[in-house]
């Protein structure tokens, strides 16, 4: 599936990852992405992808840390990553995100992740270490390919060779991540 470029030869697609397992998860995440759409560059009615909301276990977590709501969305962006990655940590910092630069895995009420943003392949030095498109963790991560795969199964991001889809398939069942019944329901293309 080929997503939808835009009239604007400067805009792009970026795919972001959204977590929460502190407090009322549900509730950040709709926040999160309400504040996110915001962001989009279309002028008129842009065209954006969400996934379904998982419950998903924690991942490289400290022992005793809560399930994850896990989400993806995907919008229409005008810059280059360095302006859109900052947006993404003040919407966490707003939601309560504590950075702690020696347990990167912690707890959190907002997790963002910006995934991809088109072909675009490089990294640049962030706040707590080096930011690199697309995101090196993608094709090992059940939590976040499950619900890219509700949009964009037919995905090649750059780099891999197979599509969201494929490399969903080629990873273990657990830990788990299970679709529950609420959705983002901001897309224009649910």
């Amino acid at each position: 599936m080929k997503l939808p470029s835009s009239s604007h030869s400067r805009d792009y697609r970026a795919g972001i990852a959204l977590g929460s397992n502190l407090g009322h998860s549900l509730f950040h995440l709709r926040k999160a992405t309400a504040a996110i759409l915001t962001l989009s560059s279309s002028s008129s009615e842009p065209i954006t992808y969400s996934s379904s909301i998982y419950r998903t276990a924690p991942v490289d977590c400290p022992t005793g840390s809560g399930y994850f709501l896990n989400a993806v969305v995907e919008i229409e962006w005008h810059s280059g990553p360095e302006a859109l990655w900052e947006k993404l940590q003040r919407l966490e910092f707003l939601a309560g995100r504590k950075k702690h630069p020696r347990r990167r895995h912690a707890p959190r009420p907002l997790d963002l992740d910006l995934l991809y943003l088109n072909s675009y392949q490089d990294s640049y030095q962030g706040v707590f270490g080096p930011v690199i498109l697309p995101h090196p963790e993608i094709g090992k991560r059940r939590f976040v390919l499950t619900p890219l795969s509700d949009f964009a199964p037919h995905l090649f991001l750059p780099r891999e060779k197979r599509t969201v889809q494929e490399q969903l398939a080629l990873l273990p069942t657990i830990p788990s991540v299970r679709r529950i019944e609420q959705t983002l329901s901001f897309s224009s293309r649910d």
